[in-house]
């Protein structure tokens, strides 16, 4: 899998909701009403990330959680990366 041109991260971004792209990742930060369901969510994206074998840089703050993805080895965002920001979408109705 490779990096995939900023043309093509923007157009699919678009079919996203909330998520930016900036400095080679893309992001979104994630709101709660309580600091333990952010937990939960950081729980619950763990998993899917091990599952897909592609893991998200995470900040977890009160009540919010600041989601990044990009592919290290890749040098940028992949389609494994738009893939992973859906999944974290399902997560977080």
């Amino acid at each position: 899998m490779s990096r995939l041109p900023d043309s093509r991260i923007r157009s699919k971004l678009r079919e996203l909701n909330g998520w930016e792209f900036d400095s080679n990742t893309i992001k979104k930060t994630f709101t709660f009403s309580r600091y333990m369901d952010g937990i939960s969510f950081v729980m619950e994206l763990a998993e899917k990330a091990e599952a897909a074998d592609h893991h998200p840089d995470l900040v977890v703050g009160w009540c919010r959680v600041d989601v990044s993805f990009t592919s290290h080895d890749k040098g940028g965002v992949t389609d494994k990366c738009l893939y992973m920001a859906k999944e974290t979408d399902k997560i977080k109705k």
